[in-house]
């Protein structure tokens, strides 16, 4: 008994000497808050951004009906396709010139790479159908056909109103993505 009422006495001391300990050591503790007024991007931060690579802004789904006909003395031959594919319009931050942002304080200019076509191999072979055909056709003229959806969906799809929606769209994500980081002023430009 009389063991643990010095065990207990010990430590009763001991808590109250730390507690003595802390209260002292707080109150000398000071806390001061420094105020950086620029916001500063490093280099790998600016790295980090061109490594996105591709940028998509914009993607439009585009099927087209092509047909081409060949004249026969008794018959014509009729091969009708239809073919889908989705044209990506976006950036490639990896072509971004030097200079292409700057800062100061809560402001940030950037330049950004011109929008345009991010894959040319958009049309999905495997949802072509053959919507009708008549006759023998060789693997040239199915070649043929298929350069005529290229170019249809191309014009139909890389249009001004598409090009000037992808900038739009580009804008509004980049700028996210500034203030995010903390700028409040964000003024974006574009390469011609």
């Amino acid at each position: 008994m009389k063991q643990k009422l010095i065990l207990f006495i010990i430590a009763t001391v001991v808590v109250l000497l730390a507690g003595y300990w802390l209260v002292q050591g707080l109150s000398r503790t000071e806390v001061t808050v420094d105020v950086d007024e620029g916001i500063n991007l490093t280099p790998e931060q600016i790295t980090s951004i061109k490594q996105i690579g591709e940028w998509e802004f914009l993607a439009v789904a585009d099927e087209e009906l092509v047909d081409t006909v060949r004249k026969g003395l008794f018959s014509n031959d009729h091969l009708v396709r239809i073919y889908y594919g989705t044209v990506r319009l976006g950036i490639n931050m990896r072509q971004v010139q030097p200079g292409w942002i700057k800062t100061q304080g809560d402001s940030i200019a950037v330049v950004l790479p011109k929008v345009g076509l991010l894959d040319r191999d958009f049309i999905d072979e495997g949802r072509t159908k053959s919507f009708f055909e008549s006759g023998k056709w060789s693997h040239r003229d199915r070649e043929a056909l298929f350069s005529k959806a290229y170019r249809q969906m191309l014009s139909h799809c890389l249009t001004s109103e598409n090009l000037q929606n992808a900038r739009l769209n580009g804008e509004a994500q980049f700028r996210k993505m500034m203030r995010s980081m903390g700028y409040d002023h964000v003024s974006i430009s574009w390469e011609e």
